[in-house]
């Protein structure tokens, strides 16, 4: 029969490793464009069974022509996507292998322990308190929601509201305060918990982009009712981090909940190295994080932690229906801590990576990623005309060249077009810059240095097209950023 074709998970697997293996001979982009994927895909529906072994073939041949190697090419350095390291990609497999349902406990005790003991690990890796509830959602956007879905219960739950079975209509007004720089998933959670993403009070941030503390005490002292602030740990573009201890400290000051939004930067915690960019974050009131960016577990796995437990269950699991089994002490049923019911076992990697890599291990793929950065940085600042925009802190680093945003422009998509490197565009204060994010464990020192070259080959041939020669000169920002 059709269903029972066993021979695709063999070519499957071959297929993957032959993938994984050869990664750094793969181009760094699609070579197939929309019309010739749309013929490989497409076309009318099969009215009768193929092979699947059919069907794999076809799958290698489009993702071997269209697709982009962003989680494990280690010479992507477009958006913050992190690689996967092989020990989380061999749990995955397994995860789909198994095919257990992760929402309660009883539907696979294994992987219930295992997720339990992942949590309680993030927090002692992170230094994050003790008592604290954790949940893994899809990505930050649903750990943004969970989070703030708690702040929602416990500070209307304070005021006599009972949100989860009254709702907002009448509710007395909560006030969203936010950095002027703040994550478009901040914005994503608040208009899907009912606040609007318009209502947020604005707070003023430095030429970085991180929330100014002064700003922050002016807003709250304007708001009326409880509040909820948003404070950033690695901006998207600079990697900037908020003061987030003294944010801790005056939102506290007006009764605030203080939510930290750390997809990418939270895991500076980690590095004994980096830990004091982030002093006073185990004050705040909840964290979201990204486990498929700088942990590098395949997509998509998020993390939030919640440090009022109560109030994060009674906002994901208000009521149990009859047919689920009562809850036992010391039995985990994650669907008290994320929205999704139905869910696969995406805390099985995480727990593989914890248990591989060690808090050492993990120190050090953070530490290793930012020393690339820092590398990239000082490569930059020696090709004429590049110019740094932001302090290196972390693993983001934006450039420009020759003060000139369609020169930028067409340095980035030279480079998008190239195979060798990949590079993301964005826009800083208003002017065009290229973004480089280092997160993948695979990246080198090798792999830093052979991009640098692509990048100055592709400002040499921008100029040349222009009729302009790219000569050597001191760089005009070298001496503020040496």
């Amino acid at each position: 029969m059709i269903y029972d074709d066993w021979t695709s998970l063999d070519l499957a697997y071959a297929h993957a490793t032959d993938y994984l293996h050869g990664l750094r001979k793969r181009p760094v982009g699609a070579t197939a464009g929309t019309e010739e994927l749309v013929k490989l895909l497409g076309g009318p529906m099969p009215a009768e069974p193929i092979s699947g072994t059919a069907t794999i073939e076809l799958l290698e041949q489009v993702v071997a022509e269209g697709g982009i190697p962003t989680a494990s090419g280690p010479r992507y350095f477009g958006y913050v996507t992190g690689g996967t390291l092989p020990v989380a990609i061999a749990a995955d497999w397994l995860v789909s292998a198994w095919d257990q349902t992760a929402s309660l406990y009883n539907l696979s005790p294994a992987i219930a322990v295992a997720e339990h003991v992942a949590a309680q690990w993030i927090l002692e890796l992170l230094g994050l308190p003790e008592h604290a509830s954790v949940g893994f959602p899809t990505g930050c956007t649903m750990a943004h929601l969970t989070a703030l879905a708690a702040a929602r219960h416990k500070l209307l739950a304070e005021l006599d509201w009972d949100v989860e079975r009254d709702g907002l209509p009448g509710a007395p007004r909560i006030t969203i305060i936010g950095g002027a720089l703040r994550h478009i998933t901040i914005d994503f959670a608040t208009r899907y918990l009912g606040f609007g993403s318009g209502n947020t009070k604005v707070v003023a941030v430095d030429d970085e982009g991180r929330m100014r503390p002064d700003a922050l005490r002016q807003v709250l002292a304007e708001c009326e009712g409880p509040a909820i602030v948003c404070a950033q740990i690695g901006d998207v573009n600079s990697g900037a981090i908020d003061p987030v201890g003294e944010i801790c400290d005056i939102a506290h000051e007006y009764g605030a909940w203080v939510h930290i939004d750390g997809a990418f930067g939270l895991w500076a915690a980690a590095s004994p190295a980096l830990r004091h960019l982030v002093s006073g974050v185990e004050r705040a009131d909840s964290w979201a994080c990204d486990a498929h960016k700088w942990l590098n577990v395949p997509y998509d796995c998020g993390i939030v932690v919640v440090a009022h437990p109560e109030a994060h269950r009674a906002a994901m699991l208000n009521e149990r229906p009859g047919y689920l089994p009562a809850r036992t002490p010391g039995e985990r049923d994650a669907i008290e801590w994320v929205p999704d019911f139905s869910r696969r076992a995406r805390s099985l990697p995480i727990w593989a990576v914890l248990r591989t890599l060690g808090a050492k291990g993990v120190a050090e793929l953070v530490e290793r990623c930012c020393a690339n950065t820092r590398r990239f940085a000082e490569g930059l600042l020696r090709i004429p005309d590049a110019e740094l925009l932001n302090e290196v802190v972390l693993n983001q680093v934006m450039v420009r060249f020759g003060d000139d945003d369609e020169l930028t422009r067409a340095v980035i998509d030279r480079l998008q077009h190239s195979g060798c490197c990949w590079f993301g565009g964005t826009v800083w204060y208003g002017r065009a810059a290229m973004r480089v994010s280092t997160v993948n464990w695979q990246t080198t020192e090798e792999d830093v240095d052979v991009a640098l070259a692509a990048i100055r080959a592709a400002v040499a041939d921008v100029y040349a097209s222009d009729g302009v020669e790219l000569v050597d000169h001191p760089n005009r920002n070298e001496a503020l950023h040496s």
